[in-house]
């Protein structure tokens, strides 16, 4: 049994996440608004609303320019973790070099699921994160955001090639897709650049949670090792909690790639797909009303 969660349902995930916190927006049903979806006996038990909201608006300062590019660096920041695996997606993404990098991570953290996996590890790649949001350059007309701009170059492409929007032939799309998102957060995405930060490690934890969700699980506290107290050995919902090496799970996905893990990113695709189509149609109506005012 793999003990790798699929590259592309920890993508979605992570963009997924960012979507709820970031945006404030709603998708409009339309037609189907205050449709009434009929019971057993015919009476109407739910009601369509007008539209459903595709964010929480935790973040009042982000734009729709923000939540998409949070989006995609949360998507590839959710690849991160997986970086201690020279079979994950993330050591495909610049080969020879990545899978050196992630055999090198891997014998540092202590293997798979282990270092990376922990809460030390969310606080190792937040930390570089904060180092790579303070690297910047001001000019006398901008405030040049390049620590963040490079970061950006290589999640996006993560994110790109682990979620397949190009075929496997045009390996340099990805890449020019980054290169033009890192310029975009470098040069167009203001001084305030805390959100970068937020995205990575959202996009880590939200795959440290999601690799808890199944049966390998993961040691949060890593180094140390959690053990199973004695008396919850015999007690069924409790004893699950915890597999080899000290790792602790609720695994409700089951194992990789099981039927209820497509489901759950089936949905989460949807809801990752729904905040980035939303924040793409609100940059496109500023830029329709900017026009309109030449």
């Amino acid at each position: 049994m793999s003990l790798l969660m699929m590259g592309p349902h920890h993508a979605a995930c992570g963009a997924a996440a960012w979507v709820l916190i970031a945006a404030d927006g709603a998708l409009p049903l339309g037609p189907l608004a205050g449709v009434g979806l009929p019971g057993p006996g015919g009476e109407a038990l739910l009601t369509l609303p007008a539209a459903i909201p595709l964010g929480f608006g935790l973040l009042p300062g982000i734009t729709d320019a923000g939540v998409l590019a949070g989006a995609v660096i949360t998507a590839g920041a959710a690849l991160l973790p997986d970086a201690d695996h020279r079979s994950a997606s993330i050591a495909h993404s610049l080969p020879p070099v990545s899978e050196w990098l992630c055999v090198v991570l891997g014998r540092a953290a202590g293997g798979h699921r282990n270092g990376t996996h922990s809460l030390l590890g969310l606080a190792a790649f937040t930390l570089v994160a904060w180092l790579l949001s303070r690297l910047t350059l001001t000019t006398e007309t901008h405030v040049l955001q390049l620590g963040a701009g490079v970061g950006t170059v290589l999640l996006s492409t993560f994110a790109v090639k682990a979620l397949r929007f190009m075929p496997d032939g045009a390996r340099r799309v990805p890449w020019v897709v980054g290169l033009l998102c890192g310029a975009w957060v470098a040069l167009g995405l203001g001084t305030d650049n805390d959100w970068f930060v937020l995205a990575v490690a959202l996009g880590v934890a939200a795959h440290i949670a999601g690799d808890m969700l199944t049966d390998g699980g993961c040691n949060p506290v890593w180094p140390f090792r959690l053990r199973r107290p004695r008396q919850l050995a015999r007690v069924p919902l409790l004893r699950c909690l915890w597999s080899a090496g000290g790792r602790m799970k609720v695994p409700v996905l089951g194992s990789t790639g099981s039927v209820r893990e497509w489901l759950v990113a089936t949905v989460v695709s949807a809801v990752a797909l729904g905040g980035m189509i939303g924040a793409i149609a609100g940059i496109a109506g500023q830029g329709a009303q900017v026009l309109g005012l030449w």
